[in-house]
């Protein structure tokens, strides 16, 4: 028996593929067994007599967390699941691109290996937590002045203000809450700020679990909110999970590969007549965010890795070791 600790569940995707697979998903059973006994006078007879038993028993049973088990169960009767947590080790399997061919995109599949969780906001929320307590300590006197840093960030008073933004949708920026603060151990706000930037692109807001089973291949799952379990702030989850590498299993549908195009998009999108070709237009787009994608500058998958649609994220909870002798 395996006992798991749930990160995330679609239930939604769960039940569906539940649905197509037992025709339906049984979620309340109701027993009745009635007994009666009773006496009725009427005009037409002197008396009525009917004697009977009755009991009802009605049980909504929640399959909650046996929703899973049981879909998991069923693929692999099916066998429309495969583990392949022993190739994603294996370095030749994705050199030689027979993993890529072996498991075409859409491929049900369960990953257990070494990952982390990732949110840009959780990000930007610990850093203008430490950008907070430098300029309190700085203020307290604690801190020194680092004269090096007084050309790099704000003069004088202004040191220890949050910078004052306009976004142009109106919203604040995640980096806005990040203050300026003197360079304390090798970084400033400024650099702060920066680092945020960077994550907003390279992985888009929201909680993101990075699987890495071997050197230079990144498995990425992204976690939607306002599924079961996937219900805590950004800030509970790294307080309870941490941002340390642990063991996780991600059950889900392969995704897309990432691009293995190293030329330059064609943008070349219009017919003969000068018009614009829709088509081509949308592909040459596409194919500039396939680009930047290879270069690791937006939220796609990079080569060789691929993304993983999850149905279910969890952590097996290990069996003590430990032996029990009676004395």
């Amino acid at each position: 028996m395996i006992l798991r600790e749930f990160l995330y569940v679609d239930t939604d995707k769960v039940r569906a593929m539940l649905a197509q697979l037992d025709g339906g998903v049984a979620e309340e059973s109701r027993e009745t067994e009635r007994k009666e006994k009773r006496t009725t006078v009427g005009p037409r007879v002197a008396g009525q007599y009917f004697q009977g038993s009755g009991s009802e028993t009605y049980t909504n049973k929640s399959l909650g967390d046996a929703l899973f088990p049981m879909l998991e169960q069923t693929l692999e009767a099916e066998s429309l699941l495969q583990d392949i947590s022993e190739q994603v080790r294996d370095p030749g399997q994705w050199s030689s691109g027979e993993l890529k061919r072996g498991l075409p995109v859409g491929t049900l599949v369960r990953v257990t290996a070494m990952g982390s969780l990732f949110d840009t906001r959780y990000a930007a929320s610990a850093f203008s937590a430490f950008g907070s307590v430098m300029v309190g300590l700085h203020d307290m006197g604690h801190l020194p002045v680092v004269k090096a840093n007084q050309s790099k960030g704000k003069q004088g008073g202004q040191q220890g203000r949050t910078p004052k933004r306009k976004p142009t949708d109106g919203s604040a920026a995640l980096e806005d809450s990040i203050p300026d603060f003197p360079d304390i151990g090798g970084a400033d706000g400024k650099d702060l700020r920066a680092f945020v930037r960077v994550s907003k692109g390279v992985f888009a807001p929201g909680l993101h679990l990075n699987l890495t089973p071997t050197k230079g291949v990144l498995i990425n799952s992204r976690l939607q909110e306002g599924r079961q379990y996937l219900d805590s702030e950004a800030d509970i989850l790294f307080a309870r999970y941490g941002t340390e590498q642990q063991e996780w299993t991600v059950v889900g549908s392969i995704g897309s590969y990432g691009t293995e195009e190293t030329s330059l998009p064609d943008m070349d999108f219009h017919n003969a007549d000068g018009s614009v070709n829709r088509a081509k237009f949308a592909e040459a787009m596409n194919a500039q965010m396939r680009n930047l994608g290879r270069l690791g500058f937006i939220d796609l998958p990079q080569h060789p890795g691929f993304s993983l649609i999850p149905f279910a994220v969890y952590r097996s909870i290990p069996r003590s070791g430990a032996v029990t002798h009676a004395h």
